[in-house]
């Protein structure tokens, strides 16, 4: 039965067992290849054992071709996660598409059309208020006291609908042709009758 070595090392030890340098010593505990161990004191110690098998399992790897560096394993690790991230959005897109063709979402143009139609409707259900209130009105007040309710009451109404006018996306409004006079007045009635 062969026995365990439990000795703790520093790195010169190492560097003297293996013919290498210090600085060497510190590259492969960076790059993964030895494991050290930081001490109480502060002092970093190696596993005599450990750290000689490692070693040896490094430069076998290395004399047959089977190595791999840090950089390497960087890129190979860099390239799994975007093909994760690729597959990931190739199945959202393909949810996506499956919603699509099962009708759980409509075109953008018939929401637009649904939200035209429906402000319309409120708009001209809004603007119908005064005048059902001044109707409402009649014989409670004079007529001059209802007409100024029913005009406070339109400009109110008027100016809350312009404050969704604001944020919403209005269409050009054609100019008027400024060249043709306005007809004033009212419209005069057939003499003819």
């Amino acid at each position: 039965m062969a026995k365990t070595i439990k000795a703790n090392v520093g790195k010169e030890t190492i560097a003297q067992l293996f013919g290498l340098t210090s600085r060497r010593i510190e590259q492969l505990v960076k790059d993964g290849v030895i494991e050290s161990k930081k001490m109480k004191n502060g002092q970093v110690r190696f596993e005599l054992e450990a750290t000689i098998q490692a070693y040896i399992a490094y430069l076998s790897d290395k004399a047959h071709g089977r190595e791999k560096n840090a950089a390497e394993t960087d890129l190979s690790v860099a390239k799994l996660r975007a093909e994760v991230a690729l597959k990931e959005s190739q199945s959202e897109l393909h949810q996506l598409r499956t919603s699509i063709v099962q009708g759980n979402y409509i075109p953008v143009e018939e929401v637009k059309a649904d939200y035209n139609k429906f402000f319309i409707v409120f708009k001209n259900f809004a603007l119908a208020i005064p005048g059902k209130v001044a109707g409402r009105l009649s014989g409670l007040a004079s007529p001059v006291e209802i007409r100024e309710i029913e005009n406070d009451l339109q400009k109110e109404v008027k100016n809350v609908l312009n404050g969704f006018v604001s944020r919403a996306v209005v269409a050009p409004v054609q100019q008027e042709d400024v060249t043709k006079p306005k007809k004033r007045g009212r419209p005069r009635k057939n003499a003819s009758k």
